[in-house]
């Protein structure tokens, strides 16, 4: 994937990205690019290959060679096909499926709400007002310490 310059919008060069700063070649502006070495590595393309009489077949792909059986099911899966996580290939089906050691091939799609248990802290804490004195220094230590926490990925409500 190219990476475009800021002022023009046309790609920049590899050679000049291998830099931490790169010259735009149409426009002569100075770019500041911080490119992962991965992607100046050429690309590879899974090609699976054909099934031949008497070989295992893909269960989605019925002309392709299977390399695999899913751990969970016992379906053959291709290249295309195999997910490889935590130490086992799955089939497509059953990490979209989240079923048994499979759920582990999905990743994180929900996080602890920090600022909301602040928020609701005291509120709950008003409910026993002897403990409000202990709630309100509480709440804003909590703040202070996930204040740096990363969002969550899911929305609030539906």
């Amino acid at each position: 994937m190219p990476v475009p310059c800021a002022r023009c919008d046309m790609p920049l060069p590899e050679w000049e990205l291998a830099a931490r700063q790169a010259a735009c070649t149409s426009c002569g502006a100075s770019n500041e690019a911080r490119v992962f070495p991965a992607a100046f590595e050429p690309r590879t393309v899974v090609q699976p290959q054909p099934a031949l009489e008497g070989d295992a077949a893909c269960f989605d792909h019925p002309d392709k060679r299977a390399v695999a059986a899913c751990q969970q099911c016992g379906r053959f899966v291709c290249r295309l096909c195999e997910v490889e996580s935590s130490g086992g290939v799955w089939c497509p089906s059953c990490v979209a499926g989240r079923a048994g050691a499979a759920a582990g091939g999905n990743p994180e799609n929900s996080r602890i709400l920090f600022d909301s248990i602040a928020l609701i802290t005291p509120l709950i804490i008003l409910l026993m007002w002897p403990l409000t004195a202990i709630a309100g220094p509480g709440a804003v230590a909590l703040s202070i310490v996930k204040w740096k926490a990363p969002l969550s990925l899911v929305r609030r409500s539906r």
